[in-house]
């Protein structure tokens, strides 16, 4: 290696000579990946690096505990992978997440910034690799193949964490509000056209039950990713490890309650696990659509919409009509959300294109799993604290709608009949007349009828 008065320094590599920023603590094969892939300008996601970071730290104590890394070696590499697991030297991080196959160049990124620090740990210069070297010892017991889905792994349990309290918080707010609106009575829809009454706390403690669901769905999905394939090394089969390296170096993240695979070789060439993952996330966007639509029906107008309640005016709504507000919350999730279902197919097309003992689909799978989790937890809290929370109901515009829904109808069957119930609609809607206003003239029920009729438990619970 030698330093050039431009500022850059030569490594070699086994393709040979490459010019590498002299202040990099990346090296050749890490500049060779980012000539040539420059796709997207799109960073490992930094709780993958985080992940990473973890991983080797913990290889270099198991390898130490085995007797395979020499202490002092060890120590640095240690070091080193701690201070990027907090934080520092993410910017050496430069691999572009469309790359080679199974992440080969964002596995050595990270053992070159690794080594390098190591080495200036242990008072050497960068590009020197002595006496640490980034595959030798920062990479032992190691392939890229078990360290990269063993980090989406770690990464996901990292922000699932957030998203499943974000879930928590959106249902039990819509449970809140399912108690304010308890008492609210108001025209159901189906088809969107008047249907049988509801309680507008009914709509939205539906909501919350659904979201839990989700939530339980995304929490068992979630639990498969503590299954590990560290120690099979390149195809599963463990070359190159110690007969304990895969235990132990599970042990060394007890937080997240990590195992060996029953079998590495599946793990190795399956990226199902992410895929299962990946489809409750799905599942929690489709729900959250429909939830963020109904929020956005139901709240439209003010004066030729639905109306019936008012979400919370954040921002201005238009650059030319004045006074405007839209429901920008609810416009974002949707958003969001698509972009879930999107990055779901990608990892459904990822999952199924391995071939044999390895699917190098995994940088493309990393990339989206994670967007995934980090913007649907972001949505669902801004969602709830700068809606949900928020939402107001206009009970005499939804008790006018009830009244005058011809759905309402319905209610008087068990008395009247069906055929009279449905004179009754029929009159209703060519007279304007409300379902209430044609019973009384016509004197079909007594008010002490009507008003046990029209009692709101009677009308939407079983009886």
């Amino acid at each position: 290696m030698g330093d050039t008065p431009d500022g850059i320094r030569t490594e070699s590599d086994s393709l040979g000579d490459v010019r590498v920023p002299a202040a990099a603590y990346y090296g050749a094969q890490t500049q060779r990946a980012v000539e040539n892939f420059p796709i997207s300008g799109l960073r490992a996601h930094p709780a993958l690096i985080r992940a990473t970071a973890l991983i080797k730290r913990a290889s270099a104590r198991a390898n130490r505990q085995l007797g395979k890394l020499d202490e002092r070696l060890a120590s640095a590499i240690e070091q080193a992978a701690q201070e990027i697991a907090d934080g520092q030297l993410r910017d050496q991080f430069v691999v572009d997440v469309f790359q080679a196959g199974a992440g080969t160049s964002y596995n050595m990124n990270a053992n070159e910034v690794i080594a390098n620090r190591a080495n200036e740990i242990l008072g050497g210069a960068r590009g020197m690799y002595a006496p640490v070297h980034p595959n030798d010892h920062v990479n032992m017991s190691q392939s890229t193949n078990d360290t990269v889905p063993a980090a989406i792994r770690i990464a996901g349990l990292e922000l699932a964490t957030p998203l499943l309290a974000a879930l928590d918080a959106l249902a039990a707010a819509l449970e809140d509000k399912a108690r304010e609106f308890g008492d609210v009575l108001k025209s159901g829809r189906t088809h969107l056209q008047d249907a049988v009454p509801i309680r507008l706390g009914q709509e939205f403690a539906g909501w919350a039950w659904t979201l839990r669901r989700d939530r339980r769905r995304i929490d068992a999905a979630v639990d498969c990713l503590r299954e590990i394939n560290l120690g099979g090394t390149a195809v599963g089969t463990g070359m190159n490890t110690a007969a304990d390296y895969a235990a132990n170096v599970a042990l060394e993240f007890p937080g997240l309650d990590l195992h060996p695979a029953a079998n590495l070789i599946a793990v190795t060439q399956s990226m199902s696990d992410f895929a299962h993952g990946s489809g409750a996330l799905r599942t929690v966007a489709l729900d959250l659509i429909q939830i963020a639509n109904d929020l956005r029906l139901l709240s439209s107008g003010p004066r030729t919409g639905l109306a019936e309640i008012a979400l919370p005016a954040v921002q201005p709504g238009s650059s030319i009509m004045p006074g405007k507000v839209n429901p920008v919350m609810a416009e974002m999730t949707d958003m969001v959300c698509f972009q879930v279902v999107g990055n779901d197919t990608t990892i459904a097309l990822a999952t199924q294109a391995g071939q044999l003992e390895l699917n190098v689909m995994m940088p493309v799978i990393a990339h989206n799993l994670l967007q995934s989790l980090e913007i649907l937890a972001q949505a669902v809290v801004a969602l709830t604290e700068r809606c949900v929370r928020g939402i107001t109901a206009d009970r005499a515009r939804a008790r006018r709608y009830f009244e005058s829904s011809v759905g309402l109808a319905t209610v008087l069957n068990p008395l009247i009949g069906y055929r009279a119930a449905a004179k009754v609609a029929q009159e209703s809607e060519r007279t304007g007349e409300t379902i209430l206003e044609v019973v009384r003239r016509r004197k079909l029920l007594t008010e002490e009828q009507i008003g046990e009729l029209f009692d709101p438990a009677r009308l939407t619970e079983p009886r």
